[in-house]
């Protein structure tokens, strides 16, 4: 199975075979009430703040390599994260995604439309926690490239060589607000110089299953509409690399390729007073 994202008929063909785990990415509270049958549950892929320091890149590989497999999964097993449906979970079913790909794991997927879509298809969900056998997953360097950080988005800035890219909200990005968890959540409100907007919602739309990423020509229709050069690497940030996952997997699934993100994104940037903002609507 190629595709990134998989249809709920196609989770529900291969998650009785061997070496398959589904996993849910919501809270444990809603995890606990319902969710898929035989899922197991590792909200920390939403809610774990990432630093792009040395140390906070080595905690964050041991944080994602210990909490996979406790959940069961290997080098080996194919994993399906999903997350309530694809446009209020901040796309932590698509974090989850990025963050195995990141590991060096390649057989990872998205259920695309979530658990609302799974629902509506009439398949069973379940209040019983699934009981794993813990398993050693070990990451790899074959993903490191899919990551930057603070000082490379700073050493790139004003060289035109890359897109930076914010898929943040539009009240972040007018720097009316510094997050999605408050307004002043963060020390400072803004954007970072230079870079191209796109709110991540614009690259999903209505359907009749619920919100669903968009076709590869929509996609690039979007990215043209913002004067994106498809010709040069993009560096996605969001607020925590959450949003910017969701970007990213409409982005390869639209056939991008060079495309990385800084994941300690607008949370990390905001926090560290030497690095330069920019306030208000932009003047270009």
């Amino acid at each position: 199975m190629s595709n990134i994202l998989i249809e709920v008929n196609e989770l529900a063909a291969i998650m009785t075979g061997p070496d398959v785990t589904v996993v849910d990415t919501r809270s444990p509270e809603e995890y606990a009430k319902l969710h898929i049958s035989g899922a197991v549950n590792i909200h920390e892929i939403f809610t774990y703040l990432a630093a792009s320091t040395p140390q906070g890149i080595k905690a964050m590989r041991k944080k994602f390599t210990d909490a996979l497999g406790d959940a069961g999964i290997s080098n080996t097993t194919t994993v399906v994260f999903y997350e309530e449906d694809m446009d209020k979970g901040f796309g932590q079913s698509c974090r989850g995604f990025f963050l195995l790909s990141y590991l060096g794991h390649t057989q990872a997927h998205v259920l695309h439309g979530g658990l609302a879509a799974w629902k509506a298809e009439g398949y069973e969900t379940t209040n019983k926690i699934t009981e794993v056998q813990p398993q050693k997953f070990i990451a790899d360097d074959s993903g490191l490239k899919l990551v930057v950080g603070k000082e490379d988005v700073f050493n790139e800035l004003g060289k035109d060589r890359v897109t930076l890219l914010d898929v943040r909200d539009v009240d972040e990005w007018i720097a009316e607000s510094s997050s999605p968890y408050g307004k002043d959540f963060s020390p400072r409100k803004g954007r970072i110089p230079g870079a191209k907007w796109i709110e991540w919602y614009r690259m999903m739309k209505a359907s009749d299953k619920g919100k669903r990423i968009k076709s590869a020509a929509e996609v690039k229709a979007e990215c043209r509409n913002i004067g994106l050069d498809f010709d040069k690497p993009i560096w996605l940030y969001c607020f925590k690399g959450s949003r910017t996952s969701n970007t990213y997997v409409a982005l390869k699934q639209a056939g991008f390729n060079n495309v990385s993100t800084y994941f300690g994104s607008w949370n990390e940037w905001a926090q560290d007073l030497d690095m330069p903002i920019e306030e208000g609507f932009p003047q270009n």
